[in-house]
């Protein structure tokens, strides 16, 4: 009867009984059950005479066939059900059940639509006459299921402690007024019919905890919220291993019947998440620390340290003498004595107590000869089970101490710890003490090192009796070592002190004690103690976390860099570097370092840090705290940790040990704008040539440092007409107009103003016909950022106004002809394109002409205006050579182009409006206009010429311009050469004719000798 818990509730309706006659009733309706769900329906037979077990059969009436009945199921006749039911009532899915002799459900298993319809409770007559009623009936109606239920099915892995969160999107769309709840569960080992529940939302909107969940729920550890509409989260503060296991939701639609109680009429699950808890490390050792030998008469006192496991131990420690149980303290500090110590504890002569979180502590004040023995503690890590007893997770035992007696005149070695922990962490100080006892003269000492894994003593130091002191070699040169301090601290008591130890130093020390004897002889005495150094390495954790990783824009984040060591005493400065990876850098850059004294240096990555951040520096913990979030802190942070030895604190020594953090992504998101700008329609009628505004309201802004940006834009009343920019007032409050508002006449007719931080109003002066269409604003919402950056927020366009005119002027109404057609024209020559008026017009009017022009792949654009007076006005200037526009008649408009480019090729038309005196004093103004359909120019590439292709052929372009210059320079090469050549001749021939000159005046001498002599000869 699991499945049809309604019996109770059901004959809790039935309070009034007749016995005076015979009467049926059913459970009240209508009933709203969803489809492939179960229902139970009660019927009751009060006022019987026959028979104490009675017989009921059912019947349902659908709504196709309200007078139809149709038979269900019979107690008293197997054969009652139709064809229609006689399946599902073999297959036990309708079934009807007594729960008295006269009373009995009615179940259906899987309720189907079509189930929906009166049903009728009929019970036979078993009186011998009729009396009172003998049947009654209710209404079922069957609808859909809507409920859904989804979680992402995954398996997650934590560390015991760690927080969870988990999501489970659940909704319904019931058209019925029904309520939700939603448990979350933890399966353990496997099927679902064990699983706990943890928390609840209930159906009236309380939160209810499970029984295993109960005190940490009033702790606050365990959560469910609602997130919005359909979100429910469950969170976990502190995770424990009894948490691991498979975890659904299990969402539940109520509906409340008209007996005023509320049934659940569809449930649905989620997938399974697979949670995995790892437990902390809580593993540990326990070891006592304890005088071997101690004096008769002298007090003794064993000290039983835990070392390791975490910081939230809870610890149950007992004590043994000779493998027998002495004493022993709970977690809770209860104390348990046995029976031979309770009364010397009574009488003060011994003392059980608990030292520290992890130490306990046994004293005996005089140590007689029945203390010499075997001691040993026990330690158990603990947990309160369900039922508030302690239940034991792990137990570790330490090793068997010996406690030796000896009379006060004999001499004795105690080596010790001054903190009494054998175990140090690397760069820490290790203070070793040997105290001396029974000695009767003056001592030396020597302490000796056997470091772990070998058995070869290494001397240390030591002391002789006149305080001489001794260092060994290996401890005496290495630096790292020159801090080996001996001191003796009284006449029997040495201390050794490491004041910065290294994993090396760990193993076992050993003091040895030498006295003088009156006959002269050395009698020693030594004693030894094992020593740990933990590495600080492998202690050290950094994690870096914030609280809010997606960032709005000029919101404030934090980042906060944990410490985590295994050790909680330890205090060493920290150098904590802070460093950050651009969104489009491939390398992490420095941020900021912040050293172990306090001291900042600042990267220079992002300029802006250091003016919007601040800096928090604890023992274990470095935040940054950043306002005013901009794009430039969007990208990945990381942080390193460096711990320094404090002995090279300020000397800048190596460093002991580094961890470094997991990267951590911050995003920054522009905010959600919220601008709205009035977007209902409206139509203003105004006069000709009067003026007018039009408005643009800002119904809501975004917060922040903004500014708005609202361009206005214009339709002609025409259709099809684009839409084109009129002006735009920047956020810089700057006013540029669109390229067809760009003349001085319209610059002067439209101007923009911003009346108030919400309002803005466009101003139309001397309105005219080419004024009337359609106007809108768009507005622009800009955020400005510290950085010198504008961003974009979000864009809202108003609803139109229509501008119209009344009262129009008389006149003829222009009419343009609207013929369409193309035109073909050659690259590079003229072509003409008209436009006329089907009438001339009024003879006091006068008319301009504007045209248009729209290219394949832009949009339109105005061309030229030839405006009333005559006045030639163009789009671009570069246009005034190319085109033409005149007025060929009085009914006719040209535009000329000279030289058409291949790139002219698209639709013109024109538009031309009358103008007429108006006003006192006149004016004139524009009162009617219409527009021409388009002409389709095509523009032909022309046949080349013998010059183009000779311009258009680079290569004999590039020959034509250079052989000038070549046939130049051979030129001046040929007429050089003649020159030198010529000049070559003319000197030849120079001197051949001084050597005919010569040879002529070499004859004439030689004649004028021989006639000389000749006349001599005859003078003789």
């Amino acid at each position: 009867m699991a499945h049809f818990p309604r019996v109770a509730s059901f004959f809790l309706f039935l309070t009034k009984l007749s016995t005076a006659q015979r009467e049926v009733t059913v459970q009240k309706g209508p009933l709203f059950r969803a489809e492939g769900y179960s229902i139970s329906i009660g019927c009751n037979v009060t006022g019987h005479r026959g028979p104490s077990e009675q017989h009921f059969q059912w019947s349902v009436y659908l709504p196709t066939a309200p007078t139809q009945e149709i038979q269900i199921i019979s107690t008293k006749d197997a054969t009652f059900s139709y064809a229609v039911y006689a399946q599902r009532v073999q297959s036990r899915e309708i079934y009807v059940e007594k729960v008295q002799g006269n009373s009995v459900f009615l179940h259906i298993s899987k309720l189907q639509m079509k189930d929906s319809g009166e049903y009728e409770c009929h019970t036979p007559n078993t009186d011998g006459k009729y009396y009172g009623s003998y049947s009654a009936k209710m209404n079922l109606i069957v609808i859909p299921d809507t409920l859904s239920a989804a979680m992402t099915s995954q398996t997650l892995s934590k560390e015991e402690g760690e927080p969870l969160e988990l999501t489970c999107e659940s909704s319904k769309a019931t058209a019925q007024h029904t309520h939700l709840s939603v448990t979350w569960y933890l399966m353990q080992d496997g099927e679902r019919s064990q699983a706990s529940k943890i928390i609840s939302l209930s159906k009236d909107f309380t939160l209810l905890p499970g029984p295993l969940y109960t005190e940490r729920f009033a702790a606050g550890d365990v959560r469910l919220d609602k997130l919005g509409v359909a979100t429910f989260r469950l969170s976990i503060g502190r995770l424990r291993p009894s948490d691991q296991g498979q975890l659904f939701c299990e969402a539940t639609e109520w509906i409340q019947d008209p007996d005023e109680t509320w049934t659940s009429i569809t449930k649905k699950q989620t997938d399974q998440t697979t949670l995995r808890v790892h437990p902390a490390v809580r593993d540990f050792q326990v070891n006592i620390m304890a005088e071997s030998t101690v004096p008769e008469g002298k007090p003794l006192e064993l000290v039983c340290l835990v070392m390791g496991g975490g910081r939230d131990l809870q610890l149950h420690g007992t004590w043994f003498f000779n493998d027998i149980e002495m004493a022993h303290i709970d977690a809770g500090g209860v104390l348990g004595l046995k029976k031979d110590y309770q009364e010397r504890a009574s009488q003060g002569q011994l003392q059980v107590s608990k030292l520290s979180p992890k130490s306990f502590s046994l004293k005996i004040f005089s140590v007689g000869p029945k203390d010499e023995g075997a001691y040993r503690c026990a330690v158990a890590e603990v947990t309160r089970a369900q039922m508030g007893s302690w239940q034991v997770l792990q137990k570790k035992q330490s090793p068997d101490s010996y406690v030796h007696l000896r009379k006060p005149a004999a001499r004795y070695v105690v080596v010790s710890t001054k903190n009494r922990q054998q175990a140090v962490w690397e760069g820490e100080a290790l203070t070793l003490l040997c105290k001396v006892g029974g000695a009767k003269s003056l001592l030396s000492v020597t302490w000796w090192h056997i470091p772990q894994d070998q058995t070869q003593p290494e001397f240390v130091a030591g002391m002789g009796q006149d305080g001489t002191m001794q260092r060994g070699a290996f401890y005496g040169e290495l630096d790292n070592h020159s801090n080996t301090r001996l001191e003796k601290m009284d006449w029997a008591t040495f201390q050794l002190e490491i004041t910065s130890t290294t994993i090396t130093d760990s193993g076992t020390y050993e003091c040895r004690v030498s006295e003088m004897t009156r006959n002269k002889d050395r009698d020693q005495s030594w004693a030894q103690m094992s020593v740990t150094v933990k590495p600080l390495e492998s202690s050290l954790q950094v994690s870096l976390m914030s609280r809010q990783p997606q960032v709005k824009f000029t919101n404030t984040f934090d980042l906060s860099c944990i410490v985590r060591v295994g050790y909680s005493d330890l205090k060493v400065p920290l150098t904590v570097t802070w460093q950050f990876q651009a969104a489009r850098s491939r390398a992490f850059d420095l941020l900021l370092r912040i050293t172990h004294n306090g001291t900042i240096e600042w990267g220079n990555s992002l300029p802006q840090f250091q003016k919007k951040t601040k800096v928090s520096q604890s023992l274990f913990r470095s935040q940054l705290l950043i306002h005013d979030a901009t794009e430039e802190e969007a990208g990945v942070y990381q942080c390193n940790v460096e711990v320094y030895d404090r002995s090279s604190l300020h000397t800048n020594g190596p460093v002991r040990a580094s961890a470094i953090s997991h990267p951590l992504r911050i995003t920054v998101t522009l905010p959600e704008s919220k601008l709205k700008v009035n977007s209902s329609s409206q139509v203003q009628e105004i006069s000709i040539n009067s003026n007018t505004d039009i408005e643009c309201n800002i119904l809501c802004l975004s917060t922040g440092n903004l500014r708005l940006a609202v361009t206005w834009y214009f339709s002609a009343t025409s259709t099809n007409a684009p839409w084109l920019r009129i002006l735009e007032m920047d956020r810089t409050h700057v006013v540029k107009y669109g390229n067809e508002f760009q003349t001085a006449r319209r610059k002067q007719k439209f101007h923009a103003e911003k009346v108030s931080q919400d309002l803005f109003q466009l101003h139309i002066l001397n309105v005219e016909d080419s004024d009337q269409g359609k106007y809108r604003c768009a507005v622009e919402e800009w955020l400005w950022s510290t950085n010198g950056t504008w961003h974009k927020l979000g864009e809202k366009t108003s609803g139109l106004t229509e501008l119209k005119l009344k009262l129009r002027p008389t006149g003829s109404k222009v009419r343009i002809s609207k013929v369409s057609g193309t035109k073909n024209a050659s690259e590079h020559s003229e072509v003409a394109i008209r436009c006329s008026l089907e009438s001339a017009g009024s003879p006091a009017s006068l008319f301009s002409v504007m045209w248009y022009w729209n290219g394949e792949n832009s949009g339109s654009k105005m061309l030229v205006h030839l405006q009333h007076d005559g006045l030639l006005e163009y789009g671009e200037e570069g246009l005034r050579r190319r085109l033409h526009c005149y007025r060929s008649s009085p009914a006719d408009f040209v535009l000329m182009m000279h030289r058409v480019e291949m790139e002219d090729a698209g639709m013109y038309w024109c538009r031309v409006a009358e103008w007429q005196l108006h006003g006192n004093p006149s004016k004139w103004v524009s009162q009617a206009s219409d527009e021409s359909q388009h002409v389709v120019l095509t523009v032909l590439p022309s046949e080349p010429t013998f010059p183009s292709r000779i311009c258009s052929s680079a290569p004999l372009l590039y020959f034509l311009f250079t052989c000038p210059f070549l046939m130049l320079i051979f030129l001046f090469i040929s007429l050089l050469c003649l020159y030198c050549k010529a000049r070559k001749l003319s000197t030849l021939s120079l001197s051949i004719q001084k050597e005919k000159d010569l040879w002529v005046d070499l004859k004439r001498a030689g004649s004028r000798t021989t006639d000389r002599l000749e006349k001599d000869g005859e003078d003789s």
